[in-house]
């Protein structure tokens, strides 16, 4: 780690710093009003873990995320008393920064469970604890100064339960010179699974700088879904210039509920949106959408992409009559459109008379409204 790295904070970590609040804001409350609904469980507890911690504030005065999730866990009353919290970092010093900052924030002593605090290096023994032991719900946390200790053992082992969802960071930069490092090999194979890896290996070195990374992505999201989690989200951010990839925040969960809630909270953070639908990208250069994929191996629709949108949408429901929320639970996965985008285009097809629905308020699509889209002939599929 560089000696001034926690000296101040940048824009791209304020919007991840942001990113990762806002998903726990909305997390928290979900799983609350999910536990009240369930008066036999007697453990009400929620926590968020964070192995990489860091210091409490950076040099400039900014906030780091540890403080801001307690500073929303202090605001809440229901928070207040169910969250536990775990802040780990093998940097002693970053530790006590911690710690100290910790202790200043107002009313922290109203939180019923206080904050623990260690200091060890990240590595197989945690993933051990973690999958030896029945979660209660957490948000995990893992944002690591290059990639060492994130495996997708240690993933594995923090999704399992109900109601555990992971945010982590994915170093792209480092991560795509240590692919083909034999230094690091070890630390490749923990990350993506030594078959996996040495298949990415062989096909990277006959691509392009464009396709490496979107191959990188596949292969990732590819070893997640084999580890069990349905549903990945992909953020990337720029360098100052926006020239070049630095990183991702990768967020990863078993329940469409919180792949929605965390669209939603990135596609408010992008730097770019088109047509209404957003780039999940932030440039601190942005001046126009980025011309690569979305997701891995699916194309980013940046030029029109809510009317790519409503083209889809009638080839792949033809003949069908479903709702909008099925609508979007079905379609959305893996591409970089939001509720509001599928509730705009079908209002548009409604009124080019192109579906039928029955009718309802005007510039509005509710969840339940039915749709039925009309058979396409053969050679319009």
């Amino acid at each position: 780690m560089t000696k001034n790295f926690f000296n101040e904070s940048t824009k791209q970590s304020r919007v991840k710093s942001a990113i990762v609040a806002k998903y726990f804001t909305a997390w928290a409350r979900i799983i609350i009003g999910a536990q009240n609904k369930n008066p036999a469980q007697e453990d009400k507890r929620i926590a968020y873990i964070d192995l990489f911690a860091g210091p409490g504030r950076y040099s400039d005065g900014t906030t780091s995320t540890p403080l801001r999730i307690l500073g929303v866990a202090i605001k809440n009353e229901d928070i207040r008393q169910r969250l536990v919290t775990f802040f780990n970092d093998k940097d002693q010093e970053q530790m006590n920064s911690l710690e100290k900052s910790i202790g200043q924030l107002s009313d922290v002593d109203s939180l019923k469970h206080p904050p623990e605090i260690s200091n060890q290096e990240v590595d197989e023994t945690i993933a051990n604890t973690f999958e030896n032991k029945k979660l209660v719900p957490t948000l995990f946390f893992f944002d690591p100064w290059g990639y060492k200790g994130v495996t997708l053992r240690l993933l594995k082992s923090v999704l399992k339960d109900w109601g555990c969802d992971c945010i982590f960071f994915f170093n792209y930069n480092r991560i795509n010179m240590g692919l083909n490092n034999p230094m690091v090999k070890e630390h490749m194979n923990m990350l993506f699974g030594a078959e996996r890896a040495d298949k990415l290996r062989r096909k990277l070195s006959r691509l392009s700088t464009t396709k490496r990374e979107s191959t990188i992505l596949d292969e990732l999201c590819g070893a997640l879904h084999e580890s069990g989690p349905e549903y990945v989200l992909p953020f990337c951010f720029k360098n100052d210039r926006g020239t070049r990839v630095s990183h991702y925040l990768i967020f990863v969960s078993k329940n469409f509920k919180g792949y929605e809630v965390m669209k939603e909270i990135m596609a408010k953070e992008s730097s770019t949106i088109v047509q209404g639908v957003a780039s999940f990208e932030y440039n601190p250069a942005a001046t126009q959408v980025r011309q690569v994929l979305f997701f891995p191996s699916r194309p980013h629709e940046a030029l029109r992409p809510l009317d790519d949108l409503g083209d889809m949408l009638l080839k792949e429901f033809s003949g069908e009559t479903i709702t909008m929320r099925q609508i979007y639970k079905r379609h959305s996965v893996n591409r970089p459109y939001i509720s509001a985008n599928y509730k705009e285009v079908l209002q548009q097809l409604d009124q080019q008379q192109k579906i039928t629905a029955p009718k309802h308020k005007k510039g509005t699509f509710g969840d339940d409204v039915p749709v039925t889209f009309p058979r396409l002939k053969g050679n319009e599929q």
